[in-house]
């Protein structure tokens, strides 16, 4: 056999093998990304009664036993309830109106859409019981974002831009890197990478596109954390698995992140699989921290924040286990090669 056969012979099968996998993932994609939004159909979005409420308790009920769009959160006092619009725990708030009839606090920024759904049921409910509604809107999106997705957009690039630094250092360094100090430094560079891109992006929808005008500095935290999570994530599967790791960390990051999130419909509009994927894939934490920094109270960022940092923390030590691991074997075999030069 010639060099030319030998050298096809070698060719076709990792060839083929490179083509199956994009068509596993781009056949992922559509199934994850059309079976997901193709038909939203909120179910049980969540939406605040004060317990001793009677009147509001009663529209809720109604409502309850008519659909299962809406789903009623109680709170002791009006206070938590309160709270609990703020701190994202519902999108709306339902109460007695003082002066009669009934009063319903929203929260757009939360989700449009979903307060969107919440104002026509309650509405219609409120119009069957006979009683007017006045509908406030407490957190109210910017004008900019009419349909609140620039958090999710955001938080995609900034995923986008982690995955991709971590790959391109991979290509040119190796996916694994053959010492902790080659590690601590690819850490370094990936983490001053994320400070910068955070920076820019949060440039970009302040200053430069003007859609916020506030909370700037809090959105290139959150940027340069989200960026080093995926920066991390990706160097982590990719140092244990090479070129498989960069199809893994697609399918994690983007082919379900990105539908899972909840940023481009709220998690109650989504197949059940998915409905609580934003509150531990990266880019669903993104966004929501997004929308935390931007908008509401600070406490709505607890768990988005935590598991962030537990992505980031994760993937930097399973970055250094995999040095430690491949490392060590590379390490053994060229002093193996050395001692038998001739094997």
């Amino acid at each position: 056999m010639d060099e030319e056969s030998e050298r096809l012979r070698d060719w076709l099968p990792r060839t083929a093998a490179l083509l199956l996998g994009t068509l596993a993932l781009a056949t992922a994609f559509i199934a994850a990304y059309v079976g997901a939004l193709h038909q939203p159909n909120p179910r049980d979005v969540p939406v605040g009664v004060v317990l001793g409420d009677q009147q509001a308790q009663a529209v809720m009920a109604a409502v309850r036993g008519k659909t299962n769009k809406i789903k009623p959160v109680e709170y002791d006092d009006p206070g938590a309830a309160d709270e609990g619009l703020t701190a994202r725990e519902v999108y709306g708030v339902l109460t007695s109106a003082p002066g009669g009839g009934l009063r319903l606090a929203i929260a757009s920024a939360s989700a449009p859409a979903a307060t969107e759904v919440v104002t026509q049921v309650l509405g219609q409910a409120a119009q069957q019981a006979q009683l007017s509604l006045r509908v406030t809107d407490e957190v109210p999106v910017e004008s900019t974002d009419p349909r609140g997705l620039v958090p999710f957009y955001l938080a995609v690039g900034y995923v986008l831009g982690g995955y991709l630094a971590s790959t391109a250092l991979g290509l040119k360094t190796g996916t694994s890197p053959r010492s902790l100090r080659r590690a601590g430094l690819r850490v370094a560079a990936l983490a001053a990478y994320s400070i910068v891109l955070g920076i820019v992006g949060a440039a970009l929808v302040g200053p430069i596109l003007d859609v916020w005008h506030h909370d700037i500095p809090a959105v290139a935290a959150v940027g340069a954390l989200a960026v080093f999570a995926a920066a991390m994530i990706a160097s982590a599967v990719q140092a244990w698995l090479g070129l498989l790791g960069t199809g893994i960390v697609i399918l994690l990051l983007v082919i379900l992140g990105n539908p899972g999130s909840g940023g481009i419909y709220a998690p109650e509009f989504l197949p059940a699989a998915l409905r609580g994927m934003h509150r531990w894939n990266v880019p669903g934490l993104a966004t929501d921290l997004i929308k935390s920094a931007v908008y509401f109270d600070r406490r709505s960022a607890g768990w988005s924040l935590t598991g962030l940092l537990v992505w980031t923390a994760a993937g930097v030590l399973a970055l250094l286990g995999a040095t430690l691991f491949w490392g060590g074997r590379a390490r053994r075999a060229d002093a193996r090669a050395e001692r038998h030069p001739d094997d």
